[in-house]
């Protein structure tokens, strides 16, 4: 895909937009974007739904008087008009937005990938698909669904501080669901690859394991039984850890949340929120799906140490949060080209420990064993949540023993990160999508196994 420089928009041109209205307003951004996407659904060995489309367009941000006017144009030869839309809709409000100081960055970011998707096959695509297919249709197995989606994209961003950046994306991932049924029974797996690279990232996985995983999780579930109710010492692993960070402490430490008295953590920083072994970040400069190396602001990513050994230490902020909050913006603002940025988390995780899973086990009486996530929910405000796992066992003794199925760990975030006792060495991140205010969001989630003292455990 040629960038957009080659496509002769001029960064310069641009420039022009933004100086014949930054006289009358206090601040301007420019934000014009070129992508490609393609989205492949295959169901049970057939392929359903192919969807692929180019994208194109920019937006003009206006600050006038404290208040913001947004336009957004498929158009590029309007965009000018679009900076006077937007300068009218500011100068019509009445708002209290100001912005905290940020450095000015130039840049030019090049793809990190090794395959674009644009120069791999439909055929070769649709093949790594029912390769995966295939490994997951194994006995008990009756159905199964494979989602593949890609894209590659051009941004060009300048604001009338003297930004101007050009930087170049690309992601990748699959997802599959297998569904096994035995006797009226129905359970059913799931497992999903990607990252913030190129075709590699699938050629080079082992896409039989890929497929025979999903496939047995599910016929696990179909021997599994009914958990027991109460309070339980219990073990997370790799993918339901990343998922209760991100969903109980990533949201709530999202700036306009804690603006809005919406998060448990509103008036505790530097405070301990948690063990002394939990230290969590926020880093979208890191090689995972949630990467981007400068937010929708211009603002320069890197790592954001969240909670540093117990304590929380810093917040997810945009330029506007972060001015309310007296901080630094931490570079999450994010969107796409045609909405408002919003704060938003990237790859969020919790940091590992030096123990072996085995260690993690012992002494472990009368446990269970938490694997994955079949969705939730967090209430920020109140800091309580709700999560179903995709998978579970009982430990006895130190050692894993019979499947559970429907199991759902609930209670209170700060008692659980304060009931951290034990981390894992390992550490995995995981691929998805987070939704906020209608807009979504390619994120990165995860951590080791991890091993908590007690914990609310139940059926679904």
């Amino acid at each position: 895909m040629p960038s957009l420089t080659e496509n002769k928009l001029d960064p310069d041109l641009f420039i022009k937009t933004i100086n014949s209205i930054d006289n009358r307003a206090d601040y301007v951004d420019i934000r014009i974007n070129e992508s490609i996407n393609n989205i492949i659904v295959m169901k049970d060995g057939k392929i359903q739904e192919i969807r692929s489309g180019t994208d194109f367009g920019g937006s003009v941000r206006v600050l006038k008087n404290g208040s913001w006017g947004f336009a957004y144009t498929t158009q590029i030869s309007r965009l000018d008009d679009m900076a006077e839309s937007a300068l009218k809709l500011a100068k019509s409000l009445k708002s209290d937005v100001d912005l905290s100081k940020t450095e000015i960055s130039k840049d030019n970011v090049k793809f990190k990938a090794k395959l674009l998707p644009s120069t791999v096959s439909l055929d070769e695509k649709k093949e790594v698909m029912h390769d995966a297919e295939a490994s997951a249709k194994i006995e008990k197995i009756v159905s199964t669904t494979v989602n593949y989606v890609d894209g590659e994209g051009t941004t060009l961003y300048l604001n009338s501080e003297g930004s101007s950046l050009t930087v170049e994306e690309s992601r990748v991932a699959m997802f599959l669901n297998a569904v096994a049924a035995s006797e009226g029974n129905i359970q059913f797996g799931h497992k999903s690859i990607g990252g913030s690279r190129g075709f590699e990232v699938i050629k080079n996985h082992d896409i039989e394991g890929f497929g025979r995983n999903a496939a047995s999780k599910a016929i696990r579930l179909l021997n599994a039984t009914s958990p027991p109710s109460g309070s339980f010492p219990v073990v997370l692993d790799p993918d339901l850890t990343g998922v209760f960070i991100h969903e109980a402490l990533g949201h709530a430490s999202e700036a306009d949340l804690i603006l809005q008295n919406d998060s448990i953590l509103k008036g505790k920083m530097g405070t301990q929120i948690g063990s002394n072994l939990v230290t969590i970040v926020d880093d979208a400069s890191m090689d995972a799906f949630g990467y981007y190396p400068y937010d929708a602001e211009g603002v320069k990513t890197h790592e954001n140490i969240l909670v540093n050994e117990g304590v929380l230490s810093s917040v997810l902020s945009s330029r506007e949060t972060a001015s309310k909050l007296g901080i630094d913006s931490s570079g999450n603002a994010r969107s796409s080209v045609g909405e408002q940025p919003i704060v938003r988390m990237s790859n969020t995780y919790l940091k590992p420990g030096d123990q072996s899973f085995e260690e993690l086990l012992e002494g472990m009486k009368d446990g269970i064993y938490l694997k994955g996530s079949r969705g939730g929910q967090v209430d920020t405000g109140k800091g309580i949540f709700q999560f179903n796992a995709a998978e579970s066992f009982i430990i006895k003794n130190g050692e894993i023993k019979d499947p559970l199925r429907d199991v759902s760990l609930s209670g209170s975030i700060m008692e659980i990160l304060n009931n951290v006792e034990a981390l894992g060495s390992d550490f995995k991140m995981g691929v998805g999508f987070c939704g906020k205010s209608g807009q979504t969001a390619p994120v990165g989630d995860g951590g080791p196994h991890v091993r908590v003292s007690r914990a609310t455990v139940g059926g679904t």
